[in-house]
């Protein structure tokens, strides 16, 4: 445990901002991974809507920094164009 007192509140600081971040991340995760298994499911009505909720929580781990954009933008991408394929076939 540090001495110094800035220090102190560092680890304070990175520690709350760490949990903050897991926590984010994880639902991020779970959102792209909701979408996958919509268009997987072949249901393009709820594969649209998790893929508005994916995207917007992918734009809003970019603005925190959580994610780079490159990776952000990948994902989307990855993402519209399975539910164009399915989109196509139905």
């Amino acid at each position: 445990m540090p001495n110094i007192k800035s220090a102190v509140k560092r680890v304070k600081t990175s520690e709350k901002r760490r949990a903050l971040n897991a926590s984010q991340k994880s639902a991020l995760r779970t959102a792209v991974k909701t979408a996958d298994q919509a268009i997987a499911a072949t249901d393009v009505e709820a594969a649209k809507a998790a893929l508005i909720v994916a995207t917007k929580k992918l734009d809003k781990a970019v603005t925190k920094g959580l994610i780079h954009k490159n990776a952000a933008a990948r994902k989307k991408s990855r993402l519209a164009k399975k539910l164009n394929a399915l989109s196509a076939q139905a």
